[in-house]
């Protein structure tokens, strides 16, 4: 046990602001959204994703997270805090969003993952959030497998017709 917490001493997670590096750390994440689903997914180009991250990376309620060990970047998560207003039909309520996680794929099943939800629970207790919402395209089943070990349990299902 003393060799885990040695290691997750040179694991860090810090704020960045860094949409160059968000954008390669993007690219595992994005060829998994291509391959699961080409018809809506566009294939991962890095200009374009570079641009996408430098328009929102200052936006208010965005958070990226980066993940290192030592000085190596090893991936990155984006969440969002979202405020959603009472309405007729539903309380308002605050969640964390998160929109992507994505680790080197050398890197994963190490941890890596967990260590980044840690981060984005220590947030959402920071913010005195007590929810976080994600969701994942039907076929992936490695974040399924992964959300699961986390305890996220379905709260609804959204379902399509193609015509």
């Amino acid at each position: 046990m003393q060799w885990l917490c040695e290691w997750r001493l040179h694991m860090k997670v810090t704020q960045t602001t860094d949409y160059e590096l968000i954008a390669r750390l993007n690219q595992p994440v994005q060829q998994i959204h291509f391959e699961l689903k080409p018809d809506y997914f566009k294939e991962y180009n890095y200009d374009d994703v570079k641009q996408f991250f430098k328009d929102i990376v200052h936006k208010d309620g965005f958070i990226f997270l980066l993940l290192e060990e030592g000085v190596e970047p090893l991936g990155f998560a984006m969440i969002e805090i979202r405020e959603y207003p009472e309405n007729p039909f539903r309380r308002a309520y605050r969640s964390v969003f998160v929109h992507q996680i994505s680790i080197v794929e050398a890197q994963r099943k190490k941890g890596y993952g967990t260590r980044l939800m840690e981060e984005i629970y220590n947030i959402a207790k920071k913010h005195g959030i007590d929810v976080i919402e994600l969701d994942y395209w039907v076929g992936n089943t490695v974040a399924e497998k992964f959300y699961k070990k986390h305890g996220f349990i379905k709260q609804r299902e959204f379902v399509y017709i193609k015509i």
